[in-house]
């Protein structure tokens, strides 16, 4: 009987002695393994994991259209350099109280009813007025569209387009989500315009195909990237890739750019007239010389949450 006690007090000395163990280890070590998970946490959320962060990069201006013979023609053209769809090393970042790309010579067509505007966009919640905010376009001194301008409706997350006297809005759900890279474009052709987010379009009817031969009425128009002229109407977020032709795609062509992804190259060097990649500057790369002058922009390398290739 007294060799049993024994046993069962050694048994309790070895199990109170693994409990204090266990504790001790748990406080010796427990704060450092809860720092870890909240690190882990912390770049997780910063896309630290995300298989886009290692991805190749393609460096500013490292894909561009070249003209043999000058700006303007189409003769020889051809893309050179690293086109292959690789993700920017950068992209431009807006915020609601100023910062827009501007160029005083707008690529948009003149004197044609026909236009597309193509763009990747990853928008924060609207601030300032809340009515609207210009991703790509011209608008005139006076605050209206005079040419064409893609926009984002605040209140309800569409994009529309704007010419002088035409707004269009997509009455479906048409939508674009914050906080998360959409593609859009507008094509307009006569009085048909088609709005596309992603892989998604709707299209209305204009009232009249004069508005889109407006840029040479008299106006001062500026083209822009990231606002319209009038206060409280910038673009809050980050835009990539925008592209400008003379001419209104068709759905195909539409749905290979989105397919190319955010690194992708133009579709149709032919009717090309304006390249904004924003990889890292504000230049032209469709061999046009466009180049855009930023002011209060930002370009950011830490872009690729939110973003999945299509």
């Amino acid at each position: 009987m007294e060799a049993f006690h024994k046993e069962n007090s050694q048994r309790e000395f070895h199990q109170r002695f693994q409990s204090q163990s266990a504790m001790e280890y748990l406080m010796t070590y427990g704060w450092a393994i809860l720092i870890i998970a909240v690190v882990l946490a912390a770049l997780f959320e910063l896309g630290v994991f995300n298989p886009m962060t290692f991805a190749p990069k393609a460096s500013p201006g490292s894909c561009q259209v070249v003209r043999p013979e000058g700006a303007g023609t189409t003769n020889f053209i051809s893309l050179e350099g690293e086109c292959n769809g690789e993700l920017p090393q950068y992209v431009a970042s807006f915020t609601p109280i100023g910062p827009w790309i501007y160029s005083s010579t707008s690529p948009l067509p003149n004197g044609t009813s026909s236009a597309t505007i193509t763009a990747w966009i990853n928008p924060k919640i609207i601030q300032g007025d809340g009515s609207y905010a210009g991703i790509v376009g011209i608008d005139g001194n006076n605050g209206g569209a005079s040419g064409l301008l893609l926009s984002l409706q605040g209140s309800t997350g569409r994009p529309s387009m704007a010419t002088w006297s035409n707004d269009y809005v997509p009455s479906s759900g048409l939508v674009v989500t914050y906080n998360t890279w959409d593609f859009v474009a507008v094509t307009v052709s006569g009085i048909t315009a088609t709005l596309y987010v992603n892989s998604q379009s709707e299209s209305g009817t204009l009232f009249s195909d004069t508005d889109m031969n407006l840029k040479s009425g008299g106006y001062s128009e500026n083209f822009r990237i990231g606002s319209t002229d009038s206060p409280g109407r910038q673009f809050n977020g980050s835009i990539a890739n925008v592209q400008v032709y003379n001419t209104a795609l068709s759905s195909n062509d539409i749905k290979a750019l989105y397919q190319e992804g955010i690194g992708g190259a133009p579709i149709d060097l032919q009717s090309l007239v304006g390249w904004w990649p924003l990889n890292g500057n504000a230049n032209d790369y469709s061999g046009n010389g466009n180049n855009g002058v930023p002011s209060g922009v930002t370009y950011t390398s830490n872009w690729y949450s939110g973003y999945s290739a299509p």
